[in-house]
């Protein structure tokens, strides 16, 4: 057998389960706490047959990644002289069918309505959990989408210049900083603590109030201090969906090119209803359906989830005003947020609904009317010169929160066959409660899920992602055969 490492671990750390308990307890070590030693040998061509249920930044994610690390590792783990030893067979790749269910289309839902601002902190710009590698593979997917669209548009007869000049300034309204400012002595304490250890990759600067004016003209800074995170960004969420969904449609064009497996992608404009409809058809059932996952009845509410109704303002200035936003100005962070779309457009978010069952993107009068009742005073306080703008819209997505833990608010993920009732014939994945920082979360969470997936080994997944099964009743037929 020959020693062979096939695949970089998708963790960034190792973690060690103990044995006592059916979800397990876990020890943090520190990487690498030893050798992680890796085997393979050949097995004969394997198939996958996947839905994703979702188009937006989870669902997205997980299909690229599955398209790209298509080669389907059957993994072992065994824990000798405390370190483990991975035992991995790798086949040639497999044909992989992908059927991806949204019945709005790609970024039809909350992640298409999103703010689009990207940036690896909390609002106190304390750096979240696993923040760095999440900033990382983003990144990482922003720049593959935007390489699908300036491909695109090339073939359609653009000059490179012109493609690259459209895909940056236009296409996904990649808009460089984002300013945050405190508005109480509170908040300001604890960002001139937080801005110590910002991430090299993006750091976050501290600015007087001269230099903040001269980024924002017209801007007050409260305490005459401002945060600036010059490589934070602000994109277009929609084109950028659309985008990186290209570039999955490219990675199966181009695996019929090479020695592999066949490769078939699909998008279904249909409701989801109820998992069981899947069940018989996919050997992998992946739920990336954001709130709507707990309208499902096989779930009734029983996922640790709470669903909260944001309501985003679009404003832009009037034809008798000259001087807009500046050009390339960065967006603000405050009580309200304003992300910039250009010098004449802003969209001001966002308002706060709990427990709200409205999943429509659409906004009545009333809603839009108590919005900007709601918005604009909080974003005037920082940017005065808002009040002189003009309403011409809203839209609104409906967020699933997850619960709130030591670490912060993470994303639920994982197997979830043991938390639904009956017998399955093929795995359920939920790749859920991204919140409001689903833009940042999806590329790192979303290779983890496809390794975990292709491997069928959830112990790829961080328990830190996965104790929320803890919490989860399982049903009387789990109970009865879950230890014989």
């Amino acid at each position: 057998m020959k020693g062979l490492n096939l695949w970089p671990n998708p963790n960034s750390c190792i973690l060690r389960r103990s044995s006592s308990s059916k979800l397990n307890a876990v020890n943090r070590v520190s990487r690498p706490p030893s050798p992680v030693v890796r085997f393979h040998c050949s097995l004969s061509q394997r198939s996958l047959r996947c839905a994703v249920l979702g188009a937006g930044f989870a669902g997205l994610s997980v299909v690229w990644h599955l398209l790209k690390n298509d080669r389907y590792i059957e993994t072992r783990k065994v824990l000798q002289s405390d370190r483990y030893l991975i035992l991995q067979h790798s086949p040639k790749e497999l044909d992989l069918r992908i059927d991806i269910y949204d019945e709005v289309g790609i970024g039809g839902g909350a992640s298409g309505i999103s703010g689009g601002l990207l940036h690896p902190y909390s609002p106190k710009v304390n750096l979240l959990w696993e923040g760095a590698q999440c900033w990382k593979d983003s990144i990482k997917l922003l720049k593959v989408a935007e390489e699908a669209s300036v491909s695109r548009d090339c073939k359609i007869g653009q000059s490179d210049e012109n493609v690259k000049a459209f895909a940056y300034q236009k296409r996904f309204n990649y808009i460089l900083g984002i300013l945050r400012l405190a508005t109480n002595l509170k908040n300001m304490t604890k960002l001139n603590a937080n801005v110590k250890t910002s991430l090299p990759s993006c750091r976050v600067d501290t600015l007087s109030k001269e230099a903040a004016q001269e980024l924002v003209p017209g801007i007050c800074v409260p305490f005459d201090t401002a945060f600036y995170m010059p490589e934070a960004l602000n994109i277009q969420s929609q084109n950028y969906l659309q985008a990186l969904f290209w570039s999955c449609e490219n990675l199966v064009t181009e695996s019929s090119t090479f020695d592999s497996g066949k490769k078939l992608l699909q998008l279904h404009r249909r409701p989801v209803n109820r998992l069981s409809e899947f069940d018989g058809e996919y050997d992998a059932v992946i739920i990336c359906l954001g709130a709507k996952v707990n309208m499902l009845p096989e779930f009734s509410g029983r996922l640790p989830l709470r669903t909260c109704r944001g309501v985003i303002a679009h404003l832009e200035l009037p034809d008798d005003i000259s001087e807009g936003y500046p050009e390339r100005g960065p967006s603000i962070l405050s009580d309200a947020w304003i992300a910039v779309k250009s010098p004449r457009e802003l969209h001001v978010g966002s308002t706060w609904e709990w427990k709200s069952s409205n999943s429509s993107p659409s906004v009545s009068p009333d809603e839009a009317s108590s919005a900007l009742t709601e918005l604009l005073p909080k974003a005037s306080v920082i940017y005065p010169r808002i009040m002189n703008w003009d309403f011409t819209g809203a839209r609104a997505g409906l967020r699933a929160m997850p619960p709130l833990t030591s670490l912060g608010s993470l994303p639920l993920l994982g197997c979830i066959n043991d938390i639904m009732e009956g017998n399955q014939t093929c795995k359920y994945w939920l790749f859920g409660g991204l919140g409001a920082r689903g833009l940042l979360y999806h590329g790192w969470l979303g290779n983890l899920m496809a390794h975990a997936v292709l491997s069928s080994d959830e112990g790829l997944i961080p328990l830190e992602l996965t104790s929320w099964k803890n919490t989860i009743q399982f049903s009387d037929f789990n109970k009865q055969t879950e230890f014989h």
